[in-house]
């Protein structure tokens, strides 16, 4: 009980100085939790919509997956003769027919196209009654003929759509045009998707091709009647020619696929929590080093009257205990907000996300206190176990804590001998032959080189931080040498700090250098390898009537098809592989200059004649002239000689097999060949800017397509990797910020620890002025340091990782030093920030109570 009271009266006696460590606990576990709670809300969002909007038992296609891409591009279906059957079948109170497509696009009078922009898809089908178990009709009526169609509120409220107002269906099939006549309102969470409906006549014949056909069957069962009872009668009554599942099933399905989107977000987040936790650990060990060594004497005094060691160690451990409480509780308190925040911004871009479905799972605020506090207590540690140590009677001279000379010997042979491990296993790495191993290696040198650096961190605060004061601190004269001074006192207080801010900007300069180079390759890729003047791609695959357009455009002097299609390929080993093939046209060759390894590209655009890749044909044996078994499906097998293989060293195409589309309607009936995955063009002579602007003037009727030439596709890219980078560098910036509140806590601490020292200087001369110099001086000085670290810690690890996407093609090492010089630029003003509270406190001391200063 007096262990618990000591306890108590110091964290209240020391609020003040627990409130940053708090804060670094509460960020972390804000983060954590907040992250729990968002994706625990997504799932529960979905699961609701799922439920509700799945059948008693549904019958689609044998085939039929969630995702609707099949290879020609229209929906799989069924006949509508079979629904007699279905419906005759023990224990079905009704059933009814279903159009759904995923594969359309959707745009207004004024060409936008009015999908969703959040990534959820566009969904066209007709009205059912199913439909009324998730939805219902607040304005206008359902359709009711060819030029009718009811739009979701939520992309009318959207796109500012209203009843009269005409949209545009883009399909495999074709387009048409249609009126709105009716909106329908989700009864419950709407995700994102934007949903258009027609009639049913329409829909069959223009989302499926045809009359008399759909997507799936809705079955409802008669009273009394399990879904499993019913999935068996109806199952009985159609064979195993058909796909029947219950509305259990259906909404398991399709959750599988969000349960994996979601667990990528998820552990990506919880990936940054945990570098922040990371980081706040070095908070945690420098805040609690600090009260012990500024409570020597009244730890010394404990001593004196019977306390043990023991007893000395619980209380500060008791301390982190409260610290890791409180900071964990109000975490999770502050995660919950946190998940409101994301709920609202994925709502900003499309995703709408109620905050009636908002889940806060028990387990949620169980992780968040056991990992604040668990993390708290074992990074106080070390510190309560250096207070264990304090002798007596040198606490009440004022000795200080003790100084273990060997002890820090260990540590600098330890760390050169981890530092030494991590550099070997980078090299390692470096030299893989294969990704794989190159990449266990990889993740090996990061660990131990970063543990490495912050073990041996207090030797190389003596060596950087001399460096760094001769070049930056010695200008200002005696105020730059005390900064220095400072800084120095207590190296391992420095490499402690420094490390903390070492580790986020460890993963910003790798992550930099990685996006650098990546773009830089592929850029460079495109250079040597693409001779096509424009390219033509979207989130869908291209329609037919947008192909013909672009055929149609004047000023081409060819245009090249690209295909993607379903085989199966049996090498002369006997071997099968389902990787699928590539179908293009002969001017392919021309588009893109990929250099072979035997053959010539151009005759694999022969009938039956192919090509394959280097990797494939040294793994199977094939040489030019083999021949290969390949079938195609829902067509032929072919047997195609192997007129060429193509060289693997590259980021383009890797691995691709390529034959020419004569070759492929040969073996394929025209309604299974599947639509362009992309299109290339070359401009005829002298006219490359009027063939770009009479090309994006006849794909202007499609949105969702984007043309490009050479210098928009670079651009595009960058762009796409500079958003991942930026999104990326927005969640290390958690850590930072506990980085931040690292140093200011440091220096905040250290004022508290040097306020006899700091009166004296005043006593004999040194102004507020000057006084408040010298703490700034020594924030940058200690964030610079901590820069240095991690820039180079992060150059090395980019620059291996660079290497290890060497072997799959992206050959250029790019390092951004604008932006690695930006970085440590922006460390000294983030040593600045830092100090204005502490300096500003120091510059506030009385001199003579200073002096007084126990």
């Amino acid at each position: 009980m007096t262990v618990w009271k000591t306890s108590m009266r110091n964290f209240l006696a020391h609020k003040g100085r627990m409130a940053l460590s708090a804060v670094a606990v509460l960020l972390s576990v804000a983060f954590v939790s907040g992250t729990l709670v968002f994706t625990d809300t997504m799932n529960t969002t979905f699961d609701k919509l799922f439920a509700v909007s799945s059948a008693d038992v549904s019958v689609t296609p044998a085939k039929a997956e969630t995702e609707d891409t099949p290879q020609n591009g229209v929906p799989l279906s069924l006949p509508a003769a079979t629904l007699e059957r279905v419906r005759a079948a023990d224990g079905v109170e009704s059933a009814e027919g279903a159009v759904v497509s995923m594969n359309v696009t959707v745009v207004d009078g004024d060409n936008d196209n009015v999908g969703a922009t959040s990534g959820a898809p566009t969904l066209a089908g007709n009205w059912t009654e199913n439909d009324l178990r998730s939805m219902e009709i607040t304005g206008g009526h359902a359709p009711r003929g060819p030029t009718e169609t009811m739009v979701d509120s939520d992309t009318a409220d959207k796109h500012g759509l209203e009843i009269g107002d005409e949209l545009r269906t883009i399909a495999q099939t074709g387009d048409f045009t249609a009126r709105i006549v009716g909106i329908a309102t989700f009864t419950v969470t709407n995700p994102g998707a934007a949903v258009v409906y027609f009639d049913t006549a329409t829909a069959q014949r223009e989302l499926l091709g045809g009359p008399d056909r759909f997507s799936q069957f809705n079955v409802t069962a008669a009273a009394g009647v399990s879904d499993a009872r019913l999935k068996a009668n109806v199952s009985a009554a159609l064979g195993d020619s058909y796909k029947v599942r219950t509305a259990k099933e259906s909404a398991d399905e399709g959750r599988e696929g969000i349960d994996e989107f979601m667990g990528v977000i998820k552990y990506a987040m919880l990936g940054f929590a945990g570098i922040a936790f990371l980081v706040g650990i070095f908070l945690i060990i420098n805040t609690f080093s600090m009260l012990v060594a500024q409570r020597t004497r009244e730890i010394g005094l404990m001593r004196a009257i019977g306390s043990s060691r023991r007893q000395v160690n619980r209380s500060v451990l008791v301390e982190a205990l409260l610290l890791g409480v409180v900071g964990s509780v109000l975490g999770v308190a502050a995660g919950v907000g946190i998940a409101v925040g994301l709920m609202k911004l994925m709502s900003s871009v499309g995703m709408n996300l109620s905050t009636d479905d908002l889940t806060v799972k028990a387990t949620t605020p169980a992780v968040g206190l056991v990992l604040g506090v668990v993390v708290t207590v074992l990074a106080a540690y070390l510190p309560a176990r250096r207070a264990g140590k304090v002798s007596p009677m040198a606490a009440l001279r004022d000795a200080g804590t003790p100084a273990d000379g060997r002890a820090g010997r260990i540590r600098g042979v330890l760390g050169l001998v981890l530092t030494g491990a991590g550099a070997a296993a980078l090299v390692t790495a470096a030299g893989a032959d294969k990704a794989s191993a190159g990449a266990l290696m990889l993740g090996v040198g990061v660990v131990l080189s970063l543990i490495g650096f912050v073990v041996i961190g207090p030797l190389l605060a003596g060596v950087v931080v001399r460096v760094l004061s001769t070049v930056l601190l010695r200008a200002f004269g005696p105020v730059g040498r005390l900064a220095e001074r400072n800084a120095l006192r207590n190296p391992r207080r420095t490499g402690a700090t420094g490390a903390a801010l070492m580790i986020g900007l460890a993963l910003v300069a790798c992550l930099s250098v990685v996006g650098s180079s990546m773009v830089a390759s592929a850029t460079g890729e495109l250079d040597k390898s693409v001779g096509a003047d424009f390219i033509v791609q979207g989130n869908q695959r291209i329609v037919p009537q947008a192909e013909r357009a672009m055929l149609d455009t004047p000023g081409l002097a060819h245009v090249t098809r690209y295909k993607m299609l379903d085989a199966t390929l049996t090498s002369p080993d006997g071997q099968k592989d389902d990787d699928g093939v590539t179908a293009t046209d002969p001017t392919y060759a021309q588009d893109l200059r990929r250099p072979t390894t035997a053959g010539s590209l151009a005759d694999a655009f022969g009938t039956d004649a192919m090509a394959v890749g280097s990797e494939y044909a040294a793994a199977h044996g094939v040489r030019v002239g083999d021949t290969l078994s390949v079938a195609f499906e829902g067509g032929q097998t072919a047997k195609l000689e192997v007129a060429a293989i193509t060289d693997d060293d590259t980021a383009i195409d890797q691995g691709a097999r390529y034959l020419s589309i004569a070759t492929m309607t040969k073996y394929l009936p025209a309604d299974r060949v599947p639509p362009n995955t992309i299109m290339f063009a070359k401009a005829a002579d002298g006219a490359a800017d009027q063939a770009y602007t009479a090309l994006k003037r006849a794909l202007d009727p499609y949105p969702q397509y984007q043309v490009a030439d050479q210098t928009d596709y670079k651009q595009e890219l960058k762009d796409q990797i500079g958003q991942l980078l930026n999104m990326v560098y927005g969640l290390l910036a958690l850590a930072i910020v506990v980085a931040v509140l690292g140093v200011v806590n440091t220096l905040a601490l250290s004022v508290v620890e040097r306020t006899r020292e700091i009166g004296l200087m005043r006593a004999i001369g040194l102004s507020r002025r000057q006084l408040r110099r010298m703490i700034r001086m020594e924030s940058v000085v200690i964030a610079l340091f901590g820069a240095l670290l991690g820039l180079g810690l992060g150059l090395g690890w980019g620059a291996t990782a660079q290497k290890l996407l060497a072997l799959e093609g992206l050959n250029v090492l790019d390092i951004p030093w604008p932006t690695i010089i930006a970085v440590f630029v922006g460390s000294a003003f983030v040593g600045l920030f830092a100090a204005l509270v502490p300096a500003f406190r120091a510059g506030r001391m009385n001199v003579l109570n200073a002096i007084a200063t126990e």
